[in-house]
C-alpha cells in the first residue's frame, strides 16, 4: 500500500493503478469537516475491520478552505486504507461523489456525509439489508432527524412530492447514507446536482432499490453547507429527472402532446372565426383571432423542439444504453 494519499490528476488513474478490487469501498465527500474527519475514518475502519472486509475509504475533498486536507493526510498516515482525492475547487456533491465513483475499487460502494450525523456503526445494518432483500441498491432514511424544523418541514414536504412524481417509494431522497453494488454506478451517470436522484435513476434503469431508517445525529462539529437554496434547486433538478427518465429517448412524446394540443386548439379558434367571417363578420377587432393565431404558431415551435430532439437523440443513440442486463445464462 502507498504510504502517501492519493492525489492523482484524474481518480479513474487510482482504479487503473493495479490494484486490486475490494470488498467496500467507503466514499465521503467533505468540504469543510476538519473537525470530523479523523474519528470518522477510525470508526469506519473499525466497524468494516470487524466485519472481516477489505475496503479502503476514500475522502474527496471538494475545495475546503480550513484543515480538512491536512486531517486526513494525518488519517492516512495512522492507516494506509483512507485515501483522499482532492479536487481543485468546489465543484459540488455530485461531482465529489462522481470523482469517488470512479476511484472506487470496491465491489460494494457506500457513500455517507462527513459530518458524523450518520455514524459509521449504521454501515453493517445497510450491508445486510443489501444482501437480505436482494438489491442492488439501499438508501437510508432519517426517520427521525436531528436537524432544526427549518431544514425538517420543508424536506418533508421536498421528499412527499418526489415520492409522488418519481413512482417511487422512499420517505428520504435527500439521505447521503447509503450502499450500492457497482454495477449502478457503472450505469448511472450523475451531473449537476442530480446525485440526491440516484435512486430514481437506477430505479428506471431497472435495479432494485431499497430503503432503512438509519439513527440521524446532532452535528457536533462544522457548519450546514446547505440553505434555502437547495429546494428549489432540488425541484428544478426533479423536473430535469422527470424528464430524463421518461422522455429521454423520446422526447416528441412529450413535446409533441403539448404541440399538438396547443395547434389543435389554435386550429379550432381559428376554424370558428373563418366561419364567422364568411358570413360577414368584421374579425380586425377579436382578440380571439390573435389566440388562435399565437396557440398554432406556439403549436408548432414546441414540435419543431419535439422533433429537434429526436434528432439529437437519433445521432447520440447507443443502443447498450437503451437496456440493463441483470444476469446472462
Amino acid at each position: 500500500m502507498s504510504t502517501s494519499p492519493l492525489t492523482l490528476e484524474s481518480p479513474s488513474e487510482v482504479a487503473d493503478a493495479g490494484f486490486s478490487s475490494l470488498d467496500v469501498s467507503v466514499l465521503v465527500p467533505v468540504l469543510d469537516e476538519e473537525g470530523t474527519v479523523g474519528e470518522l475514518a477510525t470508526r469506519v475502519a473499525t466497524v468494516l475491520t470487524d466485519l472481516g472486509l477489505s475496503f479502503e475509504i476514500i475522502f474527496i475533498d471538494d475545495g475546503s478552505k480550513d484543515g480538512t486536507v491536512a486531517a486526513i493526510r494525518e488519517a492516512h498516515q495512522r492507516d494506509g486504507r483512507v485515501h483522499l482525492v482532492a479536487l481543485r475547487r468546489n465543484f459540488g456533491k455530485a461531482s465529489a461523489l462522481s470523482a469517488g465513483f470512479d476511484a472506487a475499487r470496491g465491489d460494494l460502494v457506500v457513500t455517507m456525509d462527513g459530518d458524523l450525523q450518520d455514524h459509521p456503526e449504521e454501515i453493517p445494518r445497510l450491508l445486510a439489508a443489501l444482501e437480505a432483500g436482494d438489491f442492488d441498491l439501499v438508501s437510508g432514511w432519517k426517520k427521525n432527524r436531528r436537524d432544526p424544523a427549518s431544514k425538517r418541514y420543508p424536506s418533508k414536504l421536498y421528499n412527499w412530492v418526489t415520492r409522488r412524481l418519481a413512482k417511487l417509494d422512499l420517505h428520504d431522497f435527500n439521505c447521503g447514507f447509503k450502499v450500492y453494488r457497482r454495477e449502478v454506478l457503472e450505469q448511472v451517470a450523475i451531473y449537476g446536482e442530480l446525485h440526491r436522484y440516484i435512486p430514481v435513476l437506477a430505479n428506471e434503469q431497472g435495479f432494485r432499490v431499497g430503503e432503512i431508517d438509519v439513527e440521524h445525529h446532532p452535528r457536533t462539529s462544522g457548519v450546514s453547507k446547505y440553505g434555502w437554496d437547495r429546494f428549489y434547486k432540488g425541484l428544478l433538478d426533479l423536473i430535469t429527472v422527470l424528464f430524463i427518465t421518461r422522455y429521454g429517448k423520446r422526447p416528441l412524446h412529450l413535446f409533441g402532446v403539448v404541440g399538438l394540443t396547443l395547434l389543435g386548439a389554435g386550429f379550432v379558434i381559428n376554424g370558428y372565426l373563418a366561419v364567422l367571417w364568411l358570413r360577414g363578420a368584421w374579425l380586425s377587432n377579436r382578440p380571439l383571432l390573435l389566440l388562435g393565431i399565437l396557440l398554432m404558431v406556439m403549436g408548432i415551435q414546441i414540435l419543431t423542439t419535439g422533433l429537434l430532439g429526436e434528432m439529437i437523440t437519433f445521432k447520440n443513440f447507443k443502443r447498450s444504453e437503451s437496456y440493463s442486463i441483470r444476469e446472462v445464462f
